[in-house]
């Protein structure tokens, strides 16, 4: 199986790569929200932050690499938004009663960013 970096599928095709971005925080969103509204504390909650950790995980390493064609300022503040954002999502594993909902603001708000 070829695998493409994620920098050649956005060359390739940016309004489909966005689409994309726009379907995986769909993804993390619904969960987040869906594990915060049945007040879950176990293996679901988990797996619904793993999800954010994985995307932001992914998000972070393409920000970072020196051949992404996004602004400097934009890219910094994403950069920025991505290290807020694991650092919660170290806290809320660490704390299965702390809320998602500030996750889940931000996270919106960056998916709503993308349109």
């Amino acid at each position: 199986m070829y695998r493409f970096s994620y920098s050649e599928i956005l060359e390739d095709a940016p309004q489909l790569a966005r689409e994309r971005e726009r379907m995986a925080f769909d993804r993390a969103l619904h969960l987040l929200r869906t594990v915060e509204a049945r007040g879950e504390r176990g293996a679901e909650r988990t797996a619904a932050i793993a999800f954010v950790q994985d995307l932001w995980n992914v998000l972070l390493s393409d920000l970072l690499d020196p051949e992404n064609a996004l602004p400097e300022a934009l890219r910094s503040d994403l950069v920025s938004i991505g290290a807020w954002t694991m650092g919660e999502v170290g806290e809320a594993l660490r704390a299965p009663e702390r809320s998602l909902a500030a996750l889940i603001e931000v996270n919106t708000s960056i998916r709503d960013g993308l349109q």
